[in-house]
């Protein structure tokens, strides 16, 4: 890797203050680019990038590789390494409605699970918990015991390092006590594997696929769903999910409407 992507590496990671994965995501699609040229990154002109993004067929895969190469630019102009910051416009990409589960949907996966187990009451717990909370599964795999205060979360990992505070719901913070009384291993972290290491990313996943179908993303999806059905406004979902933009969240009210549509056809008898 050259220096100047090692520096926009220290840059992304100290200045943004963005998580190991997202960097390396940066790193890779500019390493991808750097790979198709004999020229140093900030030497290429517009329609040689342009050029490398025609080969992307994936709207979506385009607008991330955009992304990271925008960014990219943007801290060399700052940096007074490029003379002007390329800015190429993304590709319109229809926005899909988020997959949701419904609380019955939810309970019922959680019905399969077998509570006798420390290993049960921690599957339990942590589905509880994603949907009661709305956290990342990274931000809820970095929660320790010390950040459960009363019926308050703390979240302190959040994207961007941006700390937030969450109140959870009796239910939830039943499961996860009845599972803290059975979880003897001497870990701050909350959340653990049978050998008492923290869980991995890809354990969660399994977890939440064995007994709901879906990631555990949908459950955060599914928490935002149901607070904007319930009638919650959208700026207190904004908060409570740590988006930095509320056009991020606006996405839900598409939800919304698709309830209320749904509703009005279900009972009205014109309908």
């Amino acid at each position: 890797m050259s220096e100047l992507l090692e520096g926009f590496g220290v840059y992304l990671r100290v200045v943004k203050a963005l998580d190991s994965l997202s960097v390396s995501s940066y790193l890779g699609d500019l390493k991808q680019l750097e790979s198709q040229s004999s020229k140093s990154l900030n030497q290429l002109s517009t329609e040689e990038i342009v050029k490398f993004l025609a080969t992307f067929a994936n709207k979506r895969t385009l607008n991330r590789k955009l992304s990271s190469i925008n960014a990219f630019f943007a801290f060399c102009h700052s940096e007074h390494i490029a003379h002007e910051a390329i800015a190429i416009p993304m590709a319109k990409v229809p926005k899909d409605l988020p997959k949701y589960l419904s609380y019955e949907e939810i309970a019922r996966g959680l019905e399969q699970i077998d509570r006798s187990s420390r290993i049960g009451l921690r599957d339990y717990a942590l589905i509880l918990f994603l949907y009661a909370s709305g956290c990342r599964i990274s931000e809820a795999l970095s929660v320790q015991r010390a950040d459960i205060s009363g019926e308050w979360l703390k979240i302190r990992f959040a994207k961007g390092q941006k700390e937030r505070m969450v109140p959870l719901a009796p239910v939830a913070l039943e499961a996860l006590l009845a599972y803290l009384a059975k979880e003897s291993m001497a870990n701050s972290y909350l959340w653990l594997n049978y050998k008492g290491g923290v869980l991995s990313r890809i354990s969660a996943y399994k977890i939440v696929k064995k007994y709901l179908g879906v990631s555990p993303h949908v459950l955060r999806h599914s928490f935002a769903s149901s607070l904007i059905i319930g009638g919650a406004d959208l700026r207190v979902v904004q908060e409570l999910l740590g988006h930095s933009s509320l056009e991020t969240t606006q996405i839900y009210t598409h939800i919304q409407k698709r309830h209320l549509s749904d509703t009005m056809h279900a009972y009205h008898p014109l309908a």
